[in-house]
């Protein structure tokens, strides 16, 4: 399972070039994962792998920064209903909705208790640390970030510092660049 995950990513995914990252740095080569979360059998491999990954988590959520993390959220979610611990998502949005409900979080984050937190590329956990911040505002504990991919570009030093563990299913280095 693992690697056709890693082989889907590596055809898909991954290319080369000039590319700007959501944080405003140029780098010459981008994870693009849209093109593995939004196939059925990318997005069963992730789902598959990540509840793997958490089986014996204490949080009953599960959440994410919109909107990398929404597919993931969204299929962890959908396939735990067949497991002993099934885990309701919710996605945190970087601006709040200007319509609607005008809300920030949608879906179901718990007052009080831990949740763990998704996304798809991590590179410095910039974005992530705002899903991190809106579920401590809720008064959750976050003491995981999963990634499907870490870039190795400083964001586990700088989740550490927030007391936040980062656990990838692969880094750059499981790809040929």
């Amino acid at each position: 399972m693992r690697e056709r995950l890693r082989d889907l990513i590596a055809e898909r995914a991954l290319s080369t070039g000039e590319f700007t990252l959501a944080s405003g740095v140029g780098t010459g080569y981008f994870f693009d994962m849209k093109q593995v979360m939004l196939d059925p059998e990318g997005l069963t491999l992730i789902a598959e792998a990540f509840l793997e990954r958490i089986g014996g988590e204490p949080a009953d959520h599960i959440g994410g920064i919109a909107m990398g993390a929404v597919p993931i959220v969204a299929a962890v979610c959908a396939f735990s209903r067949a497991t002993p611990r099934p885990r309701r998502a919710f996605f945190v949005r970087k601006e709040t909705k200007d319509h609607g409900t005008e809300r920030r979080v949608e879906g179901y984050l718990p007052g009080g208790g831990e949740v763990l937190l998704f996304e798809d590329v991590t590179t410095t956990g910039g974005s992530a640390m705002i899903a991190v911040e809106a579920a401590r505002a809720a008064g959750c504990r976050v003491e995981t970030l999963y990634t499907v991919v870490d870039r190795l570009e400083g964001a586990e030093a700088n989740l550490a510092r927030e007391g936040i563990r980062l656990a990838p299913l692969f880094t750059r280095d499981d790809f040929t660049l």
